[in-house]
């Protein structure tokens, strides 16, 4: 195993948690280039700059004329007049500086690793499902299922949010600075949730692992979803990583409420039908 050069991360203590289960830390050599891009990935300048309208453009198109500008190196690029199209910024593997300047339909900016996406306006259902790394940005509100299977990253919305947020979360971090609706962190399994608004029904039902805090309003939690101790570790994280977009929870960060996993569920599946009446 590479060595591993002394992080921010590690100085804020985060490597100190005491996880339970099965970790998915892996940890390499910042020198090891391989590890962290792809090998078709295009060498891109963060200098050089363009800008396109998609007003008149098919979905399709869109999406070419992203990779095109990559391929050709420019790093920063800026779609202007999405229109709310369906599905643009899927599948981006490439580190690039991504602005839509107005607002995106469903599953947009999903499958991607590596880019950082603005979004001035708004976003439909499934944004940035099964995000890898990089980060996302939507200015507005977003629909059901925002950041659906994250794997890691961090995803925020400076408004509010549908039903529905982080269902099925491996990993990264999931900002919203509004609400967020029923069943947010459904089976969440890792990572980090902040909810700067109220959250509505079943909160956190049936997850295995992960963190969720809440600075608003809950209206009740789902199954196996319990309360946890806010630590100075925490407070220290949170008004780090909120700092970064700029949204914080009206009452305070010391004010959050930490949710976590009660546990009551591993191994679900293995227990007997007289076993899962007593746990539901």
């Amino acid at each position: 195993m590479a060595g591993v050069e002394q992080s921010k991360a590690q100085d804020m203590g985060l490597h100190t948690e005491q996880l339970t289960g099965r970790t998915q830390q892996r940890f390499f050599n910042a020198t090891e280039e391989e590890n962290y891009t792809y090998p078709w990935a295009h060498e891109v300048d963060f200098d050089k700059q363009a800008e396109f309208d998609a007003a008149e453009m098919e979905i399709s198109a869109i999406n070419l004329k992203i990779r095109a500008l990559m391929q050709q190196g420019y790093g920063d690029i800026k779609v202007t007049n999405p229109r709310a199209k369906h599905s643009l910024g899927v599948g981006i593997l490439n580190r690039l500086k991504l602005t839509f300047d107005g607002s995106l339909g469903y599953f947009g900016c999903g499958l991607i690793d590596g880019p950082n996406i603005h979004v001035t306006g708004r976003v439909g259902w499934s944004c940035a499902e099964n995000m890898m790394a990089g980060t996302v940005v939507i200015d507005k509100v977003a629909g059901s299922t925002f950041g659906a299977a994250i794997r890691g990253g961090d995803l925020v919305c400076r408004g509010d949010v549908g039903s529905r947020t982080g269902i099925d979360q491996k990993g990264g971090t999931i900002i919203v600075g509004g609400r967020t609706g029923a069943f947010s962190g459904f089976m969440m399994q890792r990572g980090r949730m902040v909810i700067c608004g109220d959250a509505g029904k079943n909160l956190g039902d049936s997850m295995y692992d992960g963190t969720i805090y809440v600075g608003g309003q809950i209206t009740d939690l789902g199954v196996d979803c319990v309360e946890g101790e806010m630590t100075d570790l925490d407070v220290k994280w949170l008004r780090a990583k909120l700092a970064l977009y700029g949204v914080e929870p009206k009452n305070g960060i010391e004010n959050m409420t930490k949710l976590v996993s009660g546990k009551q569920l591993w191994n679900y599946d293995n227990l007997e039908p007289a076993e899962k009446k007593l746990v539901l």
